[in-house]
């Protein structure tokens, strides 16, 4: 059976608009998906990008814009206008539940699509304990043991290793997807996850040179 793993944040725009469609291709392919949350900030430094604080208003208006719309009516999703009022937050705690959930045995497909669309479509305060409690309920998980665990140092510290882990694979942002080790970055390659899980591309990734 092929291997699926999704790195992403739990903020993430791209992740959210591709997140129900992933689900999707998943389902019919009879693959699990293997979460692997990441401190996106983290992995943006460490790649050398410009920061989201950083970049320009044209940038913003575009990619988190008109972008964002054209891909949320393409995808038949709904998403909020502008940046969610949180957006700048420390993520450190949806994404850290996220691995607990995964630690303590759940499938957490449920729980991380539900952090997406709060955080997109609600504006929801995904940082805010009280209202991840009530999401992993929505998504039939029992908060208290997984928001206990979120903020244990081998949770937070398998956070760290999933940041690592992306940044030693060249994953360039969120979300960014492999199968079998193949890489694809972006919602917008969701089609081409959709074919690989039936037939691997030929030719291999990494690359060895050119």
């Amino acid at each position: 059976m092929a291997k699926l793993e999704y790195f992403y944040s739990a903020h993430s725009a791209f992740a959210y608009l591709g997140s129900a469609r992933l689900m999707q291709i998943a389902g019919t392919a009879g693959v699990a998906i293997d979460h692997k949350p990441v401190a996106l900030d983290r992995l943006v430094a460490a790649l050398g990008a410009v920061g989201f604080a950083q970049r320009s208003p044209a940038h913003v208006a575009y990619y988190f814009g008109r972008e964002l719309e054209r891909w949320a009516e393409h995808r038949g999703v709904a998403v909020m206008r502008g940046l969610p009022t949180h957006h700048r937050k420390d993520m450190t705690l949806p994404n850290a539940m996220l691995i607990a959930g995964i630690r303590q045995g759940h499938n957490v497909d449920r729980l991380a699509h539900a952090m997406l669309e709060a955080h997109w479509r609600d504006d929801a305060d995904i940082c805010d304990r009280p209202t991840l409690a009530a999401l992993a309920a929505k998504a039939g998980l029992t908060p208290e043991p997984l928001l206990a665990a979120a903020t244990g140092p081998a949770v937070l510290a398998a956070l760290e290793e999933n940041t690592a882990e992306a940044i030693a694979r060249s994953v360039f942002g969120s979300p960014t997807y492999f199968v079998d080790g193949d890489m694809f970055y972006g919602q917008d390659h969701l089609e081409l996850v959709e074919r690989a899980l039936r037939q691997p591309y030929k030719g291999v990734w990494p690359r060895q040179g050119r």
